[in-house]
């Protein structure tokens, strides 16, 4: 997504728009959509489709998914379908066209996301990288001028802080995906003082550190940061912060999944936030829908994915140059 403010107060959703429009741009990427055997899913899929953003092959049982697209009146005669006996086998099957180079992402339909992420992350048949998998949302919060990436809500319960750079990482790599050109990164916690008692405290200034020394790259980091002023230049200057990031972060690393989980969702449910989900670090970007997002909201996470796979797309062709 072009880092261009939108201004506060501006027409709801107009974030996610923007970022589908730019990823329209690109072409669809080949997507492995695992068990979408509910109406939600296969609505996702379909519009995707028609929007240019995914050419999906739909891996489920083949007489569930006509009975699921008959009763909601989807047009799934164009697609590939892959038959399974059930979610596992789905999952399964997803992961496959994905190391059979059929796929450049995978997405998540009416399975449980452990079952998709236990086929992903099998040490024999997943698609695991040399990267610690991380999750990243991408919030629309109306009030606030642009998109926030939020790291890491949903996946990695307690990181430690050799997973914690990795999970900076591949926030940071996002945020380029989608265009962004100056990525500042708050490493959140309680306080803005390194405090020996709270370890948070003390990783997020080791985090800084490595980001000093090229162990990161990509991004201004700063913190620790409470959240106040990582994200408010007032709250910042009544503090005294003097800081590139304070005020001004469009990236920001919790300490733990439980803080991720409820700073995303108290956005979703007190500020109107809309809150697209991706996971990162595996071969391919893994979109993540979850029922209760407007179709918006999850139309915006097959964008960021193709963003990603666009940004891959362009790496590897630098370095074969």
């Amino acid at each position: 997504m072009p880092d261009v403010p939108t201004p506060a107060g501006s027409r709801p959703h107009a974030k996610y728009e923007r970022l589908i429009e730019v990823a329209g741009k690109h072409p669809p990427i080949g997507t492995a959509v695992v068990h979408p055997c509910d109406e939600v899913s296969l609505e996702s899929a379909v519009e995707a489709a028609r929007l240019g953003l995914l050419s999906p092959v739909l891996i489920g049982p083949s007489a569930r998914l006509a009975d699921v697209a008959a009763r909601a009146r989807l047009d799934i005669g164009g697609f590939e379908i892959v038959d399974s006996q059930h979610s596992h086998d789905s999952a399964a099957k997803g992961v496959e066209l994905v190391r059979a180079g059929r796929a450049e992402a995978l997405m998540k339909g009416s399975l449980h996301t452990d079952e998709l992420m236990g086929a992903v992350v099998s040490r024999n048949t997943g698609i695991r990288t040399a990267r610690r998998i991380s999750h990243c949302f991408v919030m629309d919060v109306p009030s606030h001028p642009t998109a926030i990436v939020i790291s890491d809500a949903a996946v990695n319960i307690a990181p430690t802080l050799e997973e914690k750079v990795d999970i900076v990482q591949n926030a940071i790599d996002l945020a380029h995906a989608m265009g962004v050109t100056d990525v500042r990164v708050a490493i959140l916690s309680a306080m803005e003082s390194v405090n020996p008692k709270v370890p948070s405290t003390v990783e997020a200034a080791a985090l800084c550190k490595m980001a000093d020394r090229g162990q990161i790259t990509g991004a201004l980091l700063d913190g620790p940061l409470a959240l106040d002023n990582a994200i408010s230049a007032e709250a910042a200057k009544i503090k005294n912060i003097v800081s590139p990031v304070a005020g001004q972060a469009n990236v920001l690393i919790v300490p733990d999944l439980e803080a991720g989980n409820m700073l995303a969702k108290s956005l979703s449910f007190l500020a109107d936030a809309d809150a697209a989900g991706i996971v990162l670090g595996a071969r391919v970007p893994i979109i993540l829908t979850s029922r209760a997002d407007s179709l918006l909201t999850r139309l915006a996470s097959c964008a960021v994915a193709v963003l990603v796979a666009a940004a891959r797309r362009m790496a590897a062709a630098a370095a074969i140059a």
